[in-house]
């Protein structure tokens, strides 16, 4: 597993979209698989999760991104990518996950 966690500046809207797009964009075998959105008081979170096919591993690698908005209006950004090993007890050739993470870094 890579992880990438950060603040981000800017809309929470932009910033959302721009994640979407450009993950899509960036792989022609990048999909959304599934999505949350919720809000609670000044508060707002929203989850995507991704999956992408990892030429190097030869296998599907997925990427979990959580935006959260507090109150004091910070963003917040976790993604956690999975997937990317073709071991069964421990974790080799993670190559695709950081290649995946490596995608949102460039957006952001």
């Amino acid at each position: 597993m890579a992880k990438l966690e950060q603040i981000v500046y800017g809309d929470f809207n932009q910033i959302l979209n721009k994640i979407e797009n450009g993950i899509l964009n960036g792989s022609i075998s990048a999909s959304l698989e599934n999505s949350s959105d919720f809000q609670s008081g000044g508060a707002r979170c929203s989850v995507r999760v991704f999956e992408r096919f990892s030429w190097t591993g030869s296998n599907r690698v997925s990427l979990s991104v959580t935006l959260f908005q507090g109150e004091d209006n910070t963003i917040h950004l976790s993604a956690i990518t999975a997937g990317g090993s073709q071991a069964m007890f421990f974790k080799i050739n993670t190559f695709g996950e950081e290649a995946f993470l490596d995608k949102l870094r460039e957006l952001l």
